[in-house]
């Protein structure tokens, strides 16, 4: 085994003077939907942001005097850059991290303040590792992986250990899946302490590398790397958490972008608690996975909480949307005094909540004496949405 009980008991003394203990938090609303007992361990609230600064800060503070003179570098979509910025710069030790050049403004401005140089090279983080590792090679610069190293395991491990504190009768944990250093920490955590707890860790359908690879008994790099989870987006997992996953991991799941928005948008509402999309996806398991097999009390690993504000808005209104909480609908109405009125009025007696209205004369499919009227509605589920567009179409209303 690559990490063992000593070097997690190693990670666990050194972070503790600068790591967060994050806290466990009950979740009322999970509970009531899975039937379990359910818990949120909240690393978006951890230094950083995420959990990254575990595995980032005991790699680095490993490295002798001479490998620190050179300085660090890293490649992340900004999770992990923000972790090795943090550390590198409380170690003393001079940083650069390669970002794609689609990473998130907020991240990447995080990521300067903490004291790094910040590069924006390739449109993936694959690509932006790439360039990491060649610099590392021409200045003898350490390249501090996000998680194909013991270090980082064992860092991220210290996640695990606090959770066998904080829940001693915990029966299931679930954690967010992208390169596997966090669920490989996890998984080696607890299973040295308790082997009986089930483990499962989840990704993102449209970016999951782990289920071919765990079928294939390598790891084997994903053709398609599309989700609004930037931070697990990993198209190859790494060897290094790969072993401990085939070994010790119960079983790993796959979640719609839906699922992934509905689950952030209860964590927001239900909880408080603002995640990153990527750090939403142990929820979604639980939300949207009917059949997915649960022991006893269970804890969900809140990855990170790192989430641009624009997106937040677009991530909540997908899941509105999803949830038949949010309509946007098309509707074409007479063009004389009171149409619009009218269609307002049945509306109200709809009992929706009109967010806009967008009122257009051109449009190649009209009549003459026609306008089409874009309206969108807080509705209350999907049978509230059904229920509006026959009241509509009942009104002689063409809709789209």
């Amino acid at each position: 085994m690559t990490v063992d009980l000593a070097q997690i008991d190693r990670a666990v003394q050194l972070l503790a003077p600068v790591m967060r203990r994050t806290p466990v938090v009950a979740s009322r609303a999970l509970s009531e939907r899975c039937g379990h007992d359910v818990w949120l361990k909240c690393e978006n609230l951890q230094r950083t942001g995420s959990f990254k600064p575990r595995g980032a800060y005991l790699r680095i503070a490993g490295l002798s005097d001479d490998e620190r003179a050179n300085g660090v570098v890293a490649a992340s979509a900004g999770n992990h850059a923000q972790g090795v910025a943090w550390s590198a710069a409380d170690l003393g030790i001079t940083s650069r991290v390669y970002m794609p050049t689609g990473a998130s403004l907020p991240k990447i401005a995080a990521t300067r303040a903490y004291g790094a140089e910040v590069i924006l090279e390739g449109t993936t983080v694959d690509e932006s590792l790439v360039a990491a590792a060649g610099y590392a090679e021409e200045t003898g610069a350490v390249l501090i992986h996000p998680f194909d190293h013991p270090d980082i395991v064992a860092g991220q491990a210290t996640v695990g250990m606090e959770i066998l504190e904080q829940l001693p009768d915990v029966g299931t944990v679930l954690v967010p899946l992208g390169g596997g250093g966090l669920l490989a920490g996890v998984a080696v955590a607890i299973k040295l302490h308790r082997p009986e707890v089930r483990v499962v860790g989840v990704q993102a359908a449209t970016a999951a590398a782990w289920p071919d690879s765990l079928a294939a008994g390598r790891p084997v790099r994903a053709e398609s790397m599309n989700t609004m989870a930037d931070g697990i987006a990993v198209a190859l997992p790494g060897a290094v958490p790969f072993a401990l996953v085939a070994d010790l991991v119960d079983e790993v799941v796959t979640v719609s972008e839906e699922a992934i928005s509905q689950a952030l948008l209860l964590v927001l509402e239900r909880a408080k608690l603002i995640v990153e999309p990527a750090g939403a996806t142990a929820v979604a398991a639980l939300t949207s996975l009917p059949g997915l097999e649960l022991d006893g009390r269970v804890c969900v690993v809140l990855s990170g909480g790192n989430i641009d504000p624009l997106l937040l808005t677009q991530v909540t209104t997908h899941g509105l949307h999803a949830a038949g909480r949010y309509l946007t609908i098309t509707v074409t109405v007479p063009d004389r005094p009171g149409g619009l009125v009218s269609l307002l009025e049945l509306l109200r007696d709809l009992n929706v909540s009109v967010v806009d209205v967008v009122h257009s004369r051109v449009s190649g499919e009209l009549s003459l004496g026609e306008v089409a009227v874009t309206v969108s509605l807080e509705t209350r589920g999907p049978d509230h949405q059904a229920k509006v567009r026959a009241a509509l179409a009942d009104a002689g209303y063409s809709v789209a």
